[in-house]
C-alpha cells in the first residue's frame, strides 16, 4: 500500500470537518501540560467544539480550495485545529479565554464564516456573546417597554381604585349629616 493511500483518509476526515464549520481555529499547543491539556479539551468539548492535532501537511492538502486556504501560512510549528458547526464565536471565545490563563496556548488564527482572521481578529470575536446571549438579550430588549407600560398601567389602575373609594366616602358623609 503506497503512503498516498494511507495519508487519504485523514485528509479526507479534516476536509469532511471543515466543510460543515463554521469556525476554525489554529493554535500552537507547545508548553501546554498534560493537565493543561485535558482542561482545555473539557471545556472545548462542552461548548460544542472539536479539537484535534495534525500534521500540518494533511491540514495544508484539506485546506486547499476551501476558505480555510488563507490559513496555509500558519501551518509552522505544532498545530491543533478546533472547530464548531453551530457556533460562530465558541472556539475562539474558548481558546481566547484559555489563552488569557495559559499563555503558552497561542492562537494562530483561523477562519469564521469564511472570512480569514490573525490572532488579533480571533481576538476581537472571542468578545462576542454567544447566539443565544445575543437572543435572549433582544427578548429582554423587546419584553422591557411591554413590562414598563404593563407596570404604569397597573399603578394607574390601583390609584383610580384607590381614589375612587376615598370619593365615594367623601360624597356619603354629607348626607349622612
Amino acid at each position: 500500500m503506497a503512503k498516498v493511500e494511507l495519508k487519504k483518509p485523514i485528509v479526507d476526515e479534516i476536509s469532511a470537518v471543515i466543510k460543515d464549520a463554521q469556525t476554525v481555529v489554529l493554535v500552537d499547543y507547545r508548553g501546554l501540560t498534560v493537565e493543561q491539556d485535558t482542561i482545555l479539551r473539557k471545556q472545548l468539548r462542552e461548548a460544542g467544539v472539536g479539537y484535534k492535532v495534525y500534521k500540518n501537511t494533511f491540514m495544508n492538502f484539506a485546506f486547499k480550495g476551501t476558505d480555510c486556504e488563507g490559513l496555509t501560512d500558519l501551518l509552522e510549528g505544532p498545530s491543533a485545529m478546533a472547530t464548531c458547526d453551530t457556533d460562530a464565536t465558541a472556539a475562539a471565545r474558548v481558546l481566547c479565554k484559555f489563552a488569557k490563563t495559559v499563555p503558552a496556548l497561542e492562537i494562530k488564527g483561523g477562519v469564521v464564516e469564511g472570512t480569514v482572521y490573525d490572532a488579533k481578529g480571533i481576538e476581537q470575536i472571542s468578545n462576542i456573546p454567544s447566539r443565544e446571549e445575543l437572543l435572549s438579550r433582544l427578548l429582554g430588549s423587546m419584553q422591557s417597554p411591554v413590562t414598563n407600560f404593563a407596570r404604569v398601567l397597573k399603578q394607574i389602575a390601583e390609584k383610580d381604585g384607590e381614589a375612587a373609594p376615598a370619593e365615594a366616602e367623601t360624597a356619603e358623609a354629607p348626607a349622612e349629616a
